[in-house]
């Protein structure tokens, strides 16, 4: 008697491999853009899981948990300033007003084509303003960037205050700024209308 064939068996559908493959900056990139989107409260990690197209086991190779992740997300952000910071402390240019103009629109186009740097750090100050650590990281950020600015305001004027006045208003004006092109219908002309008047009262009405 013939035995009867046995029919082909469907595979078995391929581990989800992805989860050995990620790798921590993987699941970073994912966190950093729910918060872009959504804010920090939109971190989380079963979402982030299933954006990736894992399990939520694969979060576990690279984290303790869901503040291990926020805390490593804080500090990537936090030494990629730094790291911006210590650059731009370089003169761009030996005229200190041109030096300034082009800080200036570096520190504007700093969230890139997409502005989610910018929208980034808008959502990180909104968490600041219920996390002292939070809050306590962003000073220290504030500080080194006013330090920065000041540094640049003192090739064009010699008294010490005057250049710390302006470096507060030039950066809260980056501030501002951040709140309007953090839109995502902004216009490309309303980053040159910023970065115009900025420079024209604030750098160029400086030279004497």
């Amino acid at each position: 008697m013939v035995p009867a064939p046995v029919p082909p068996q469907t595979p078995p559908p391929p581990p989800r491999v992805a989860a050995v493959r990620l790798n921590r900056d993987d699941w970073l990139d994912a966190a950093f853009n729910a918060a872009v989107e959504h804010g920090f409260d939109g971190v989380r990690v079963l979402v982030l899981a299933d954006t990736l197209g894992v399990t939520r086991g694969s979060f576990y190779w690279h984290f303790k948990d869901h503040a291990d992740l926020i805390a490593a997300l804080l500090e990537r952000w936090r030494a990629g300033e730094a790291a911006t910071n210590q650059r731009m402390q370089q003169p761009s240019s030996d005229d200190p007003v041109k030096d300034l103009e082009q800080l200036l629109d570096a520190a504007l186009a700093h969230g890139g084509t997409d502005l989610s740097n910018m929208r980034f750090e808008l959502a990180l100050r909104g968490l600041g303003r219920r996390d002292a650590a939070v809050a306590a990281m962003l000073l220290e950020v504030d500080q080194a960037r006013m330090a920065l600015f000041a540094g640049k305001f003192a090739r064009i004027t010699p008294d010490a205050k005057t250049a710390i006045d302006l470096a507060a208003l030039f950066y809260l004006t980056i501030v501002g700024s951040f709140q309007a092109l953090s839109r995502p219908q902004a216009a490309h002309p309303t980053k040159q209308y910023l970065t115009d008047i900025i420079g024209r009262y604030l750098v160029k009405s400086q030279v004497r």
